[in-house]
């Protein structure tokens, strides 16, 4: 028997993985490769002004 309406044997209820979404979401990722380098930089600068010695 011949598959209606070209679903190709997915389940139209079948539910879409969190990785997916995830990753469809261009604008979510464009945002996070913003953020997370500039919070790791930012992070990463404390420390190391953080570890400097003080002078006497």
């Amino acid at each position: 028997m011949a598959d209606k309406g070209g679903s190709q044997g997915k389940d139209p209820q079948e539910k879409v993985p969190l990785a997916q979404v995830f990753f469809d979401n261009i604008f979510l990722l464009l945002v996070l490769g913003i953020v997370v380098p500039t919070v790791f930089y930012t992070i990463w600068g404390l420390f190391e002004i953080a570890s400097i010695p003080l002078a006497r």
